[in-house]
């Protein structure tokens, strides 16, 4: 985070980050992750989220796969990704298309409707509860199929957070298409001030 002072009209601005002031925190409001392509692999990783952070969201537009698998989200720690241990629950809204559940990420949709040109448009929120405790909640259209998925869960990760996979169940479908990006946001913890730029300061005075 860097923050600049400019002393003639009194501002201070901040890039992205958080940092404490005579004990008072400042967090961003939202930081955005590097969008990617989701044109191939069977798993996308984002690393390196900050440890202040409460709050993601992973966002999908036009995403395809190339089978029949359901989405599926899992987070980790700097031990890796953690593939168990999630309560998570998917629905289609009608209800129609039937419902899935899975401990081994949260899982984003039912299969009723899903097909190799499925493209998914929504998104998945993680917000951090308390300790290293992570509730997620999400929406997603499917385009060609013309239904809403809806899906919750939890996970208590064994450390603190720092990145974010988008797979599927089965593991072995590839992306095929679309755009896949991440927000993350901050709640009052401290990060690291990189640099201060004092604008136009006063001269001292003797």
């Amino acid at each position: 985070m860097s923050i600049t002072i400019n002393h003639q009209t009194n501002d201070i601005s901040a890039t992205s980050g958080s940092v404490t002031i005579n004990g008072q925190t400042i967090s961003s409001a939202l930081v955005s992750g590097t969008a990617v392509n989701s044109t191939s692999g069977t798993t996308i990783d984002f690393t390196s989220i900050p440890s202040w952070v409460k709050r993601v969201t992973v966002m999908f537009s036009a995403v395809s796969t190339s089978g029949t698998s359901s989405l599926l989200v899992q987070i980790g720690d700097s031990g890796g990704i953690e593939t168990t241990g999630y309560d998570s629950y998917a629905l289609y809204a009608p209800s129609s298309g039937g419902f899935i559940s899975s401990t081994s990420g949260y899982v984003l949709e039912p299969t009723g409707y899903l097909s190799g040109t499925i493209a998914r448009y929504g998104m998945l929120v993680l917000a951090n509860l308390t300790g290293n405790n992570w509730v997620a909640s999400s929406n997603l259209y499917e385009g060609s199929g013309g239904v809403v998925a809806m899906a919750a869960g939890g996970k208590t990760l064994s450390a603190v957070l720092d990145r974010v996979r988008v797979t599927t169940v089965n593991g072995t479908d590839t992306f095929d298409g679309g755009t896949i990006n991440i927000l993350y946001e901050g709640g009052g913890v401290g990060g690291t001030l990189d640099s201060i730029t004092d604008v136009n300061a006063p001269s001292p005075s003797n």
